[in-house]
């Protein structure tokens, strides 16, 4: 198995030779003495879930399905619940979770599903573990392990993402309660820089979270989420996009992380929600396919695409596009809104409503797994699920 372990030789420069901003430069009189690193220095102890973690990030990339994000905060629910004129209790959201992970035949097209940490706990309206109901379906229970964005100091007004501290117990406890892999989003925003510091930082602390989850027997999705604010172009998108996953993935190789046993869940490359100048879906397939070749490992089993504010219709035309001809990587999609929007209108809060609710979760479902086949048209679809979902400033 390829390890993203990096074995590094010690370099002794003459300080002359670097020059701030610029490359390396190197004459024939500069001197370079390579010091060998003795073996033990370089020990780093393998997780006893090594093939475990491989065997769960290969489910999850399972040809035709994707993950089912349903890890809202209790604040967020209390919003989408708000929508439809229900109150944020507990048994409201009980109901409305009740009636995602129980739509009968919901595996087929679903392999994971990312839970919030009281919903890992929780029992269905009838008393049955949601996470019991989630394996019966053959569908990977998940868990948003992260605590949210806070202001980063020192910043352009950006934001980091904490959660590091206790996150091995936190961690521990979550696979004992059947979790298998985890999440953990930070953003990254264009029209606020992004600054070296806020880039760093968040590759930094993807990476930390990821060795802490894979040493606890959870694959980590790892997220930094490009935000969809902005006047940008498609071009912008795609060179920040470029930077801030190539620091992602020096930190994670820098923190040991197997990449056979991680799962990513970026952003598509789209100009930003406020751009006059709209990306077809081929538009956005060519770039965000250019962005995974030239940073992305093929060791790394899946990319669960995010939607980010996307119509339901529009995220799933842009990941049909992407999947027109084969990739080193299984290309699926990590949806919360674009699988959930037309379900929870639907719904409304009436229990009478439920089957035609979960009836229209499995529309979006089905489409979105025909789209990872690359074989979706579009035929059908609802005026509904055509409206656009991106909200500035969105908290998740």
């Amino acid at each position: 198995m390829a390890s993203a372990s990096l074995l590094k030789s010690a370099l002794v420069l003459d300080k002359s030779e670097f020059v701030k901003g610029q490359a390396l430069r190197q004459h024939a009189s500069a001197i370079i003495r390579c010091q060998p690193v003795s073996p033990s220095s370089l020990t780093v102890r393998a997780s006893s879930y090594a093939d475990e973690l491989v065997k769960t990030a290969k489910t999850v990339a399972s040809p035709g399905r994707g993950i089912l994000a349903m890890d809202e905060s209790n604040a967020t629910c209390g919003k989408r619940l708000a929508s439809i004129g229900l109150e944020n209790t507990e048994a409201n959201r009980q109901a409305y979770r009740t009636l995602l992970v129980t739509a009968t035949g919901l595996g087929q097209y679903i392999s994971g599903a990312i839970l919030f940490e009281e919903t890992l706990y929780q029992s269905t309206i009838d008393g049955k573990k949601i996470v019991d109901v989630l394996v019966e379906q053959g569908i990977v229970p998940g868990i948003k392990v992260d605590k949210g964005l806070v202001p980063l100091a020192g910043s352009n007004n950006e934001s980091w993402c904490q959660g590091l501290d206790g996150l091995a117990s936190r961690s521990a406890a979550y696979y004992q309660q059947g979790a298998r892999f985890a999440k953990w989003r930070t953003v990254v925003s264009i029209p606020n820089g992004p600054s070296a510091l806020a880039v760093k930082e968040a590759a930094w602390g993807l990476a930390r979270y990821a060795a802490i989850s894979q040493d606890n027997g959870l694959v980590p999705i790892v997220e930094p989420e490009i935000l969809l604010d902005g006047e940008h172009g498609i071009e912008r998108t795609f060179e920040v996009a470029q930077k801030v996953w190539a620091e992602v993935f020096f930190y994670l190789a820098e923190n040991n992380v197997t990449f056979e046993g991680i799962l990513l869940k970026p952003s598509m490359v789209t100009p930003g929600a406020e751009c006059k100048d709209r990306a077809t879906p081929q538009q956005v397939a060519d770039y965000t396919l250019k962005l995974l070749h030239r940073r992305i490992p093929p060791s790394v089993p899946g990319i669960m695409f995010l939607s980010g504010g996307q119509s339901e219709v529009e995220a799933t035309l842009n990941l049909n596009a992407m999947n027109q001809a084969p990739n080193p990587w299984h290309v699926s999609f990590s949806y919360a809104r674009a699988l959930q929007n037309t379900c929870l209108k639907t719904w409304g809060g009436v229990p009478e409503n439920v089957k035609a609710a979960q009836d229209a979760l499995l529309v979006r479902a089905k489409a979105n797994s025909l789209a990872q086949l690359g074989k979706y048209t579009g035929e059908g679809e609802s005026e509904e699920a055509k409206k656009g979902m991106f909200v500035k400033g969105y908290v998740y």
